[in-house]
């Protein structure tokens, strides 16, 4: 299995980081994170990182790409993948199983179907000849170029002149790609009916706020983490950001925030079901069986 690549992906709260663990446990593998926000230190109970399901059976399961950099970094695709070859190549290198584990369609996707990334360098005069025009005349000028299938490329100002940059770079520099190691993909998705998954995204949203999680991004603003970046991060810290600076109620909060995490499970989904059109091949697990039977029909499929 060493040029094998396991991935296991699915819409949040429905179990991967258990299930690729228990995997990893029965394989002798490591896991490795494909998740955009788990990247970042002191970001744990927003994001999920649920790092005690890496401790099972007695057993500490070895995972990457988790809390590797800070909060005030940028974190992109590009660099996603210069990491994950990092570790992939690691992992393979010592004879252990490499799976890929995560929620994140765009990071998931480019490992699987292996993305042509180029490694575009910050152009100041380039930006600056941008300045003028619109959001609507930078999107048409980004579509003329590449397909739009990374739709976070057009969701700010700053992401559409840094997606323009890099197709602009690619355009003029064919050979500046990132290339990853020929690898054996089998891909793993975990399958719940949308009323299970909007129950336990309910339940683990109201387990987090018991947690802590007003008082972790609290603690990120205190840090210094300028209001207007925990914005960009959304979802949880956009929320609760809204609360601390008295823009919303408590109660307001958790009602907006449980309808777009209900939201971007639904757009997870999207995406998913994209990469299937697109020639991927996901096996479907039932993830209203207990971990071990997942687990169980995962190791049965691989052989």
């Amino acid at each position: 299995m060493s040029n094998r690549l396991v991935t296991i992906l699915g819409p949040t709260a429905t179990g991967k980081t258990a299930l690729a663990a228990e995997i990893a446990y029965r394989t002798g593998g490591e896991v490795i994170s494909a998740d955009s926000r788990q990247v970042f230190r002191g970001m744990d109970l927003g994001t999920g990182k649920d790092l005690a399901d890496y401790d099972l059976h007695g057993t500490h399961i070895p995972y990457h790409l988790i809390d590797i950099c800070s909060p005030l970094e940028e974190y992109n695709a590009y660099r996603f993948m210069g990491d994950f070859k990092a570790a992939y190549t690691d992992i393979v290198g010592r004879s252990r199983q490499p799976i890929l584990c995560g929620g994140t369609g765009l990071y998931v996707d480019a490992v699987v179907r292996g993305y042509r990334l180029p490694d575009a360098p910050v152009d100041p005069s380039f930006r600056a000849s941008l300045e003028g025009h619109s959001d609507e005349e930078l999107t048409a000028r980004l579509a003329s170029y590449i397909h739009l299938h990374n739709h976070t490329d057009t969701e700010t100002r700053d992401r559409l002149v840094r997606a323009l940059e890099i197709a602009e770079f690619a355009r003029s520099n064919p050979d500046a790609y990132m290339q990853l190691p020929t690898m054996e993909h089998r891909v793993f998705g975990i399958a719940l009916p949308r009323e299970v998954i909007i129950e336990r995204i309910e339940r683990r949203l109201r387990q987090r706020m018991a947690d802590g999680m007003t008082a972790e991004v609290q603690r990120l603003l205190d840090e210094g983490v300028p209001v207007e970046r925990m914005m960009k991060f959304g979802l949880e810290y956009r929320h609760v950001t809204l609360y601390l600076t008295g823009q919303c109620s408590e109660q307001e909060m958790f009602d907006s925030l449980f309808t777009d995490i209900r939201r971007f499970a639904k757009r997870q989904m999207t995406w998913f079901r994209r990469m299937e059109r697109n020639g991927v091949q996901i096996e479907w697990i039932d993830g209203t069986l207990p971990v071990e039977e997942r687990a169980d029909r995962l190791m049965a499929a691989l052989g």
